[in-house]
């Protein structure tokens, strides 16, 4: 799939789905899935306080300023030698929902792909 493109995330009791305009683009067995992380992309709004600094020089000093935060879900998968993974961007509002229903039908616990090392 292309970056940008709408998904829905289904969490169902013994699967995983991902669809894209009412049909199914990927389908994981919930007991396949070996790994669960998350993590967060954190950047100033650099690009946006330039332009806004063009109009207005208050606004666009206000705007370098905030930041913006996009929250990532991945999954890691092994179905009987078919092995795979995804990442997927969510929104704020459903963010640590998806992390919940992941963590429930598949018995994992979400790790913190930011605090992860090498050694992990």
């Amino acid at each position: 799939m292309k970056t940008g493109e709408n998904l829905r995330i289904h969490i169902d009791q013994n699967q995983i789905r991902l669809t894209h305009d009412k049909s199914d683009v990927l389908v994981i067995p919930s007991k396949a899935v070996t790994e669960i992380s998350y993590g967060q992309d954190v950047h100033r709004r650099v690009g946006a306080a330039i332009g806004l600094a063009i109009v207005s020089l208050g606004v666009g000093a206000l705007m370098a300023l905030s930041k913006s935060k996009k929250h990532y879900v991945g999954l890691t998968w092994d179905d009987n030698g078919k092995k795979g993974g995804a990442a997927f961007r969510a929104e704020k509002g459903d963010y640590r929902g998806i992390l919940s229903g992941l963590e429930g039908v598949t018995g994992k616990k979400a790790v913190d792909s930011e605090a992860m090392t090498v050694k992990n």
